[in-house]
């Protein structure tokens, strides 16, 4: 297979996933690490296993299911990813942000992007949301970015902006919904780290040194290709674990997981109000 995805091939995959639903869904919604209970929500659900789909990158990460949910959510056609896949986990990084390219074929028009995220920020406690505000791209920044290789004038330019990569009225539209709904809802910078180890408390401390709130090992890249697309995005990161900027703590998978039943109702009712309010 070659390194990267020639539209022709991006289409072929749009096209068999498009056959197996009747919507016309305009809004992505990627569910992060032990969050795939929303997509529960969505009504008069079409399932699509991912390992039915040629080419497309299977989850191989407990707590990352593997489907595309395709219905209504709110009101609004939705197509759901539940579970995506890592650059850790031995994918290229074409193949990491493939899904979103065919999700712009598809004709997203907003992607609503979700992850569990460790805290950076030592003011964040597990089972809080945090709005994302910015990101820091520090896979891109050491050369992995999904942008590198032939560019696809179809589908955006050769040097997409990042200076605004989270919506602005979608942005405000939480805002609103996590006060109507009394929902702690942190604003911060999300840092991405290819992983798949947990970050060591030197670590950490360098993170909130260069402006890191909340740290995972997904979403930028993802945030990045959308932005290419000309997607409008908004980012939700649910806080999984507590800042480990002293050594004391151990932080496991399972602890994510264990988080991830406490943030996604909240999370569910976040995404509910936004969709409404669209």
């Amino acid at each position: 297979m070659s390194e990267y995805f020639p539209l022709e091939q991006i289409d072929r995959i749009a096209d068999f996933v498009r056959s197996r639903y009747s919507y016309h869904p305009h809004v992505g919604i990627i569910l992060g690490s032990g969050l795939g209970a929303l997509a529960s929500s969505v009504e008069a659900a079409t399932i699509i296993p991912y390992d039915i789909i040629q080419d497309w990158p299977v989850s191989t990460v407990e707590g990352h299911q593997g489907h595309l949910v395709v219905g209504r959510f709110e009101g609004k056609e939705v197509i759901v990813m539940q579970g995506r896949v890592h650059y850790y986990e031995g994918y290229s990084m074409s193949q990491v942000v493939l899904p979103i390219r065919v999700l712009q074929r598809l004709g997203i028009e907003i992607l609503i992007v979700t992850n569990a995220a460790g805290a950076v920020n030592p003011n964040y406690n597990p089972g809080d949301l945090m709005l994302i505000s910015d990101h820091i791209n520090l896979i891109g920044m050491a050369g992995l970015n999904p942008l590198r290789g032939p560019n696809i004038d179809e589908l955006g330019t050769r040097f997409p902006d990042m200076s605004q990569a989270y919506d602005k009225a979608l942005k405000e539209l939480a805002r609103k919904v996590a006060i109507d709904e009394k929902i702690t809802l942190h604003e911060g910078v999300y840092i991405s780290l290819v992983g798949p180890s947990f970050e060591s408390p030197a670590d950490l401390r360098f993170l909130r040194i260069i402006g890191a709130d909340a740290v995972g090992m997904s979403t930028v890249p993802e945030v990045i290709t959308a932005r290419h697309g000309g997607t409008r995005v908004l980012g939700i990161s649910g806080i999984s674990n507590k800042a480990n900027l002293d050594g004391e703590t151990i932080t496991r998978h399972e602890e994510v997981l264990e988080a991830g039943q406490k943030i996604a109702p909240k999370l569910t009712t976040l995404i509910r109000g936004v969709l409404g309010r669209l």
